[in-house]
């Protein structure tokens, strides 16, 4: 069974370790004990395989998850000992369940299915293979399966302080996302909470396109927002370079959401709200070495540095703007300012 060839890998490591030790505490003869490289060599990698929604350079949940896989595999010795496979441009739900269900039938120890979208496939995918740990964001269900973890971001936090500078800024701001759900939801939430905050007379006007990905939609919703005075725009996931573009092309502010938006908006973009999925990997894939496979919820926020705040040095922020902003964070991350999920 997998869990069986995770233990044996896990025993494979160990027992390489120590032969290295015994190695160093060995003779100053100069002869070399291959018997260490041998055993780490022999030793299977542990397999990760992403599905996801768009490609890794999306501005979105994508480029998030691999950014982050790639910061783990280092940390973990590279390629050899944590492989990644992935299948990008899942947009249709079909075509990743199908993907989905290939990887576990691989033998990937974890497969991450990266939309909202896949939730569904993953409660029918997953009974089938119980020795597979599925984990799919960003919606907080695991479905009560014991091999499902599910992760989520309390984006209303660094949407609270994305509005606090806002509404600074201007009384007029604009929101365009695509469905008013999850961790969109949230950041709208947080957002219009920061606002009124700091500026009870501004208002937030917000428009969803019904798409994730149609970013051209998505700048001809910002188009239609300037037409009623907005002087600051926000959004979030991939459709979001459509709203950036138009931001830094008009001269408007803009505040990013899921990644650092300023290469696509280097002077207009004053701050993004950025997730750090490797939070939430690096603890799961500890607990599926110890052989939990799921069961649990596990949420990014300002506390556990699963969010930041990018601030933009190429966008002019005033220095009592930029202070409310980093206030803002404080009071949230110690639990003086309540925002929802």
């Amino acid at each position: 069974m997998k869990q069986t060839r995770r233990v044996v890998r896990l025993m494979a490591l160990l027992l390489a370790m120590a032969l290295v030790a015994a190695a160093c505490g060995d003779d100053d003869s100069g002869d070399t004990d291959t018997t260490a490289t041998t055993a780490a060599a022999t030793a299977e990698p542990f397999r990760v395989a992403l599905v996801l929604p768009s490609t890794s350079g999306d501005f979105g949940i994508s480029q998030g998850v691999v950014t982050g896989m790639e910061r783990i595999q280092t940390e973990r010795g590279g390629p050899a000992s944590f492989e990644i496979a992935s299948s990008e441009n899942m947009f249709v739900v079909d075509d990743a369940a199908a993907a989905i269900r290939d990887f576990a039938s691989r033998g990937f120890d974890v497969v991450i299915a990266a939309s909202s979208a896949y939730g569904s496939s993953i409660e029918e995918i997953a009974p089938d293979f119980p020795d597979v740990s599925f984990v799919w964001g960003t919606n907080p269900e695991t479905f009560g399966l014991p091999n499902v973890y599910a992760f989520s971001v309390r984006s209303a936090q660094g949407g609270y302080v994305g509005g606090v500078m806002a509404a600074l800024l201007s009384d007029n701001i604009g929101f365009v996302g695509p469905i008013d759900v999850g961790s969109i939801a949230g950041s709208l939430d947080g957002f219009q909470a920061g606002a009124a905050a700091s500026n009870p007379g501004a208002t937030v006007l917000d428009n969803f396109t019904n798409s994730f990905s149609d970013a051209a939609l998505a700048a001809e919703a910002a188009r239609a927002m300037l037409t009623s005075n907005v002087e600051v725009l926000t959004s979030q996931t991939e459709m979001g370079t459509g709203v950036a573009t138009v931001a830094e092309e008009e001269g408007v502010a803009f505040f990013g959401n899921d990644a650092d938006f300023s290469p696509v908006a280097p002077t207009q973009t004053y701050a993004s709200q950025v997730f750090l999925y490797e939070v939430a990997f690096r603890q799961i894939f500890d607990q599926v070495g110890q052989g939990t496979l799921g069961g649990e919820v596990i949420w990014l926020d300002f506390a556990n540095d699963g969010i930041e705040i990018a601030f933009n040095d190429g966008y002019d922020l005033p220095a009592d703007v930029k202070a409310a902003g980093e206030q803002a964070i404080a009071d949230v991350t110690s639990g003086a300012v309540q925002v929802g999920g």
